[in-house]
C-alpha cells in the first residue's frame, strides 16, 4: 500500500449526504442524508474511513496488515479451518496502531461539541461504517462492531480502534470473501448521541421473505434494539398494508429480557417477568407511526428500506437505514391478502385445496386426495398420507424435520412451525399453501410447481463429473423415475419410511411379539429391491433405521415400548439402539442379505455413531449375521456426531469404507441447536464457520485415509456456494434431494472448472 494522503477532518453527521458514501461508508452517508432531510436522527460526527488506513500507515504496518488480510480472505474460500488464526493475527497486528495525535485532537474537539454532556461527557453510540456497507447489494448487517452507552473521550477513542479492528474478524472476512469483496477494508466510525431506548426494533418497507412490496413489517422489543437485530429475543411482529398503513397482522413475541442503560451509564441486562415478556410492545398507533416513518424513508431513497428505530416515551428516533438486500420475487399473494397463518418455508411450491386437520397418522384414511394436510407434527408414519396431500402444514418442526424432508422429496409444498395451524384452520376451508414463503393464504389460487419435484427422465451424461452427485431417497415407488435422471446412485436411502409402511404403522416390537418377523423381512426386501433394481449397477447406500423414541412412540403400540425423552434428538437412537435391541437390528440385516442375493449394489450405512466401542459392537453384529459373509458390501458410517472427527481413523481401522456427513445433525450438535425447533431456526446454519470447519476436517481425514467421503443434507440443495466449499475440500460425492440434482450438478461442474483454472494459473497443471 502506498503512502496515504492527508485524511479529511472529522465530519459532522449533518454535513454528510449520499454523495459521501466512499468517504464515510453507507451507514454514515445514509444517516447524514436523512438528518439533512429533517428526519429524527440523533446528532453526531463521523471519523472518515481514510483515518483507518492512515493510522495503519503512520504506524508502519499497512503493508503487513494488507498481506495478512489477503491471506485470511483466501483462507475463507480455500481453507476455512485456517481462517480464525489468520484473522486473529491480522487483528492483533492492526490493534498495535495507535490513534494518531491529529485524529485524537479532532475527536476530542468533536466530542466536546455534542449536546447533553454529563459530568463525564455525553453518552454515545459508536458504530462501524465500512466502505461498501449498507449498500444495495451488500448490507454487512451485524458484521462490524457496534458499541452502545459509551461515555468519556478515552473510552470513545478505544472504541474507534475496536471498530477498525472488527473489519478483520472471521465473520467479516468470510462475508467479504463470499460476496467477492477483495479490496482492503476501510472502516469509518459513526459517533452519535445515545438514545436511551425504552422500545426499539426494525422495520422493513417490503417483506424480506415473501418479496411483497405492498407491506411494511415492523418488529419491536423492550429496551434497546440490539435484542432484535441479534435475535436474542422473539420480538413482536406487526404487518401493515403499505397503502393505507392499516394493521393486517400482529404476532406478539416472547421476550425474556431487555437491555437498558444502567445507573453507571453502561449496558444493563434486565430480566422480564412472564407477564411483561408476553405483553405487546407497541400499540396499533405506535406501530403505525414506525411504519409511516419507514415509508417516508423509502420515499426519500426511492427503494425499499431496512430501518432501525427507537422510542423514548412517545418520541420516535431513526437510528439507521439501508436498502433491503434480500428482497426476492414476490410470492404473488396479492395486495391486501392477509395470510391465515405463517411458519417456516420448508418445501417450495404453491398448491391449494381444502383443509383436512388430522392429529394422528392412523387417521390418514380420512384425507381425500388433493386436500391440504394440517397436523401438529409428522413422523415417517405419515408418509402415505403426505403423498396424497396437495400440501402440508404443521404446528411445529424446523426446516430439516421429517415433515420437511418428506415433503421436499415428494414435491409437496410444505410450511412447518406455524404454532397454531391446527387451531386456526378448519376442515373444509379453501386455502393455498406457499412453501416458498411460509404462508397459508385464504382461497385456492393457482398452483406453482415445487422445485423439489422428482426430476424428469434424462440420460446420464456421457462425461461424468469428478465429484459424484447422488440422490437422497425415501419412497421406493419414485426410484424408477429418479434413476432415469443424471444421478450416480443413491447416497442416502432412508429406512424409516419403508419401515413404517412395511409394518403397516405398527411398532416393530408388536410384530416380533406376534411372530411376524418374516412378514417384515419380505415386505422390506420387496421395497428395497424396487430401488436397487432401478439404480443397478449404480450404488445404493441404505441407512439403517434411525427413528427416535418420540417417532417410535407415534407408531401403533409404540407407547408400550418407548421411553419418554425430553430431548430425543440426542437420545435413544442410531447405533446405540442396535446394541440394546440386537434382535430388531438383525431383522434389518436379514433384509439386506436377501436383497443382495439379487442386487449386490446395496451397501450399509450405520447412523448416529457416538463412540468407538459402539461402532465396534455394531460391526460385530453385522459380521455375525448372514450379511457379514457377503463380499463387496461397503460399510459406511454417518458423520453426525462431532466425536467422529476424533474417532474416524479408528473407524477406518475397523473396516469402514466410507463416511457420509449428515450435515443436518452435525449442524445441530456443533451449534447446540435442535434442528426441529422453530424458535431457534435462525441459529441453525449449515454454513456456520464452525460447521464448515468440522466438514473440512472430516473430508481431509477421509482423503488421508483413502476412504470415500460424501455429504447428505439440505445445504448443497439450498446454497450453491456450499458446493464450492465441498468440492474445494476434495469431497468424493454429495447426495441431494431429487429436485436439486440438475442445479447441484451445474454447481459441481462450475466448482471443478474453477479449481482447474486456478491450478493452471498457479502453474500446478500443464
Amino acid at each position: 500500500m502506498t503512502a496515504v494522503s492527508a485524511p479529511a477532518a472529522v465530519r459532522d453527521l449533518a454535513d454528510l449526504t449520499a454523495a459521501d458514501l466512499q468517504e464515510v461508508g453507507g451507514k454514515a452517508a445514509n444517516l447524514g442524508e436523512l438528518l439533512g432531510a429533517g428526519f429524527p436522527v440523533p446528532p453526531g460526527f463521523v471519523v472518515p474511513a481514510a483515518e483507518h488506513l492512515a493510522a495503519l500507515w503512520h504506524a508502519g504496518i499497512d503493508a503487513d496488515v494488507a498481506r495478512s488480510h489477503g491471506a485470511a480472505l483466501a483462507a475463507a474460500t480455500d481453507d476455512p479451518q485456517a481462517l480464525a488464526g489468520l484473522c486473529a493475527r491480522t487483528a492483533d497486528l492492526a490493534r498495535t496502531a495507535p490513534v494518531p495525535p491529529t485524529l485524537e485532537a479532532a475527536v476530542r474537539a468533536a466530542y466536546g461539541r455534542l449536546p447533553d454532556p454529563g459530568e463525564r461527557g455525553t453518552v454515545v453510540a459508536v458504530r462501524s461504517s465500512a466502505v461498501g456497507e449498507d449498500g444495495a447489494q451488500d448490507s454487512f448487517a451485524g458484521m462490524n462492531a457496534t458499541f452502545t452507552n459509551v461515555r468519556g473521550v478515552d473510552d470513545l477513542l478505544a472504541r474507534v480502534v475496536d471498530c477498525w479492528v472488527s473489519a478483520y474478524s472471521p465473520r467479516v472476512v468470510a462475508y467479504r470473501a463470499a460476496r467477492g469483496l477483495a479490496a482492503e477494508p476501510a472502516v469509518a466510525v459513526v459517533v452519535q448521541v445515545m438514545v436511551p431506548a425504552q422500545r426499539a426494533g426494525v422495520a422493513f418497507t417490503a417483506d424480506p421473505v415473501g418479496g411483497r412490496t405492498d407491506v411494511v413489517v415492523v418488529e419491536a422489543a423492550f429496551g434497546q434494539g440490539e435484542v432484535v437485530v441479534s435475535g436474542a429475543v422473539e420480538p413482536d411482529t406487526y404487518e401493515f398494508d403499505a397503502d393505507g398503513v392499516r394493521l393486517m397482522a400482529l404476532r406478539v413475541g416472547h421476550q425474556t429480557h431487555e437491555i437498558v442503560r444502567g445507573r453507571d451509564g453502561a449496558d444493563l441486562t434486565v430480566p422480564l417477568d412472564a407477564e411483561r415478556g408476553r405483553a405487546r410492545v407497541l400499540s396499533d398507533d405506535e406501530a403505525g407511526a414506525v411504519a409511516r416513518l419507514a415509508l417516508r424513508v423509502q420515499e426519500h431513497f426511492g427503494v425499499p428500506q431496512d430501518v432501525e428505530w427507537a422510542m423514548v416515551g412517545r418520541r420516535l428516533w431513526l437510528l439507521q437505514s439501508r436498502p433491503v438486500t434480500t428482497l426476492g420475487p414476490s410470492s404473488g399473494s396479492g395486495a391486501g391478502t392477509e395470510p391465515l397463518v405463517r411458519g417456516l418455508a420448508a418445501a417450495p411450491g404453491r398448491a391449494g385445496g381444502r383443509v383436512r386437520v388430522l392429529t394422528a397418522p392412523e387417521l390418514g384414511g380420512s384425507l381425500v386426495d388433493g386436500e391440504v394436510l394440517v397436523a401438529p407434527m409428522t413422523n415417517p408414519d405419515w408418509l402415505p398420507t403426505i403423498r396424497r396431500a396437495a400440501a402440508l402444514v404443521t404446528d411445529s418442526g424446523g426446516a430439516t424435520c421429517h415433515a420437511a424432508i418428506a415433503a421436499r422429496e415428494l414435491g409437496v409444498p410444505c410450511v412447518v412451525g406455524t404454532r397454531r395451524a391446527t387451531t386456526v384452520l378448519r376442515d373444509g376451508t379453501a386455502v393455498t399453501v406457499d412453501g416458498g414463503t411460509g404462508e397459508v393464504l385464504p382461497g385456492v389460487q393457482r398452483r406453482a410447481p415445487a422445485t423439489t419435484a422428482p426430476v424428469a427422465a434424462a440420460p446420464v451424461p456421457a462425461v461424468p463429473l469428478a465429484t459424484r452427485v447422488y440422490v437422497n431417497l425415501a419412497a421406493p415407488d419414485q426410484a424408477e423415475r429418479v434413476a432415469a435422471g443424471p444421478v450416480d446412485g443413491v447416497g442416502l436411502l432412508r429406512a424409516e419410511f419403508m419401515l413404517t409402511r412395511a409394518l403397516d404403522g405398527w411398532h416393530p416390537r408388536e410384530l416380533v411379539a406376534r411372530g411376524e418377523q418374516e412378514r417384515f423381512v419380505s415386505a422390506m426386501a420387496g421395497s428395497l429391491l424396487q430401488v436397487t433394481r432401478a439404480f443397478a449397477p449404480r450404488p445404493v447406500v441404505y441407512r439403517a433405521t434411525d427413528l427416535r423414541s418420540n417417532e417410535f412412540r407415534g407408531l401403533r403400540g409404540g407407547e408400550a415400548h418407548e421411553p419418554v425423552e425430553h430431548n430425543p434428538m440426542i437420545g435413544y437412537r442410531g447405533a446405540f439402539r442396535y446394541l440394546r435391541e440386537p434382535d430388531l437390528f438383525d431383522l434389518e440385516l436379514r433384509v439386506l442379505d436377501r436383497v443382495r442375493e439379487h442386487t449386490p449394489n446395496l451397501h450399509l450405512m450405520i447412523p448416529f455413531v457416538r463412540t468407538r466401542w459402539e461402532l465396534e459392537a455394531c460391526l460385530e453384529l453385522v459380521d455375525a449375521s448372514p450379511l457379514g459373509a457377503r463380499r463387496g458390501m461397503h460399510r459406511w458410517v454417518m458423520a453426525e456426531v462431532p466425536s467422529v472427527r476424533h474417532w474416524l481413523p479408528a473407524y477406518v481401522g475397523m473396516g469402514i469404507d466410507g463416511v457420509s456427513i449428515g450435515s443436518n445433525d452435525l449442524t445441530q450438535l456443533v451449534l447446540g441447536v435442535d434442528r426441529d425447533s422453530e424458535l431457534c431456526a435462525e441459529l441453525y446454519d449449515e454454513s456456520d464457520p464452525a460447521v464448515l470447519a468440522a466438514v473440512g476436517e472430516i473430508v481431509d481425514t477421509a482423503n488421508l485415509l483413502g476412504i470415500t467421503s460424501s455429504l447428505c443434507g439440505q445445504a448443497p440443495s439450498a446454497r450453491p456456494g456450499y458446493v464450492d466449499h465441498l468440492v474445494a475440500a476434495g469431497i468424493t460425492s454429495v447426495s441431494v434431494d431429487p429436485g436439486a440434482v440438475d442445479a447441484v450438478r451445474a454447481a459441481v461442474a462450475s466448482a471443478e472448472r474453477r479449481l482447474l483454472l486456478d491450478a493452471a494459473r498457479r502453474g500446478a497443471v500443464p
